[in-house]
């Protein structure tokens, strides 16, 4: 009989599904136009604000009141739809491509108990999730257990995805920023709507991937203590860019290209005059890794209430290195975390138990 390692199965079907989807010529890179110019120079000073110690900087942010159609209803449960204006700062609404300043959000609620006896989970996009459905799908279930989920859209994705963008891919760095920020800015937003306007009587906070990033630093950042469930999450975007699969997927050369152009303040470059320019590819990815470096949650604030942040990882993720879920547990002390057997890719469609269980146990210790 041939004995079958299945952690090996899961962290090579990773790198598979990688190569296929970054590693080809087939689609557009990351950052494929560059550095984001004068955008980037923007978010790095505002990205910086945000810690070491904000984490009421900016509170109560920005009110938001979504208009709101039902999608359907039924006797115990209701799916809305709602459309708010982004509530990121004005600069960055300028920067923002037009088809992001709207905000998009789905709003799934029991009907037979009042907000103030139930819990609301907002759970953010991963990388490539440009729809409601995966996520409705991993709430839903919880409706049982009288626990709602809020859906946000994240901007440069889905309905709010630019027309030249292809896919999830990114255009500039610029822009992993502001996605980043803007996030993190309407979903501080909508939880203050939650707790202050609806009246729920627990909240939280999850995503995948990166969404998951996102979700440990807006929990770091609420001045109250909720839910902090970042699942398949890295530390820092520098994991999946500057040491994962995605490095495959990054426009090395036009970031070059880019980096030589800022340095020479001309308007445009030939591949070889960025070449003379002295800019080499090493330098480049260490510009890269130091922007992204921004994106570090260690870095950010321990949450209000530690014990209620769970992380999970999966324990052949081809993705994300075990040691990377290690350094959030690290930075955070009191909180936990769980392992799920699988890779990146499998998690997504084979734990979602786990992943509702994770929910359950961090309102449970609110």
């Amino acid at each position: 009989m041939v004995s079958v390692n299945l952690g090996l199965v899961h962290y090579v079907l990773d790198h598979i599904y990688g190569t296929v989807l970054h590693r080809t010529k087939l689609g557009t890179p990351f950052f494929s136009k560059g550095w984001g110019g004068t955008k980037l120079d923007l978010l790095e000073k505002m990205v910086k604000q945000l810690f070491p110690e904000a984490r009421c900087q900016n509170w109560p942010p920005t009110a938001v009141q979504p208009m709101w159609k039902t999608v359907w209803e039924t006797k115990s449960s209701c799916l809305r739809e709602g459309v708010f204006r982004t509530t990121c700062d004005p600069r960055l609404i300028e920067a923002l491509p037009p088809e992001s300043h709207n905000a998009r959000v789905a709003f799934l609620t029991p009907k037979s108990v009042s907000p103030e006896k139930m819990a609301c989970v907002i759970h953010l996009a991963g990388t490539g999730d440009h729809s409601f459905e995966r996520r409705l799908r991993l709430g839903g279930p919880l409706l049982k257990d009288n626990i709602a989920t809020m859906v946000l859209e994240s901007p440069y994705y889905g309905q709010r995805r630019p027309s030249m963008q292809h896919g999830s891919k990114l255009q500039c760095v610029s822009d992993l920023l502001l996605l980043g920020k803007a996030t993190i800015d309407e979903a501080r937003s909508l939880l203050y709507w939650l707790q202050n306007e609806v009246g729920y009587g627990k909240m939280g906070i999850c995503g995948l991937s990166m969404g998951g990033v996102h979700a440990a630093m807006v929990g770091s950042l609420h001045p109250t203590p909720i839910a902090t469930l970042p699942f398949l999450a890295p530390h820092s975007a520098v994991v999946p860019f500057c040491d994962g699969l995605y490095r495959h997927a990054t426009a090395w050369d036009a970031l070059r290209k880019d980096a030589a152009t800022l340095a020479q303040d001309v308007t445009s470059l030939t591949e070889d005059t960025a070449q003379k320019s002295g800019i080499t590819i090493e330098q480049v990815r260490e510009r890269l890794r130091s922007v992204l470096s921004l994106t570090d949650v260690t870095r950010f604030p321990v949450p209000k209430n530690p014990q209620a942040v769970i992380f999970v990882g999966a324990t052949d993720d081809g993705y994300i290195p075990k040691h990377s879920i290690m350094e959030l547990q690290k930075a955070w002390p009191g909180s936990e975390v769980r392992w799920v057997t699988g890779g990146h890719v499998s998690s997504f469609f084979l734990h979602n138990d786990a992943f509702r269980k994770a929910i359950v146990d961090a309102l449970d210790r609110l």
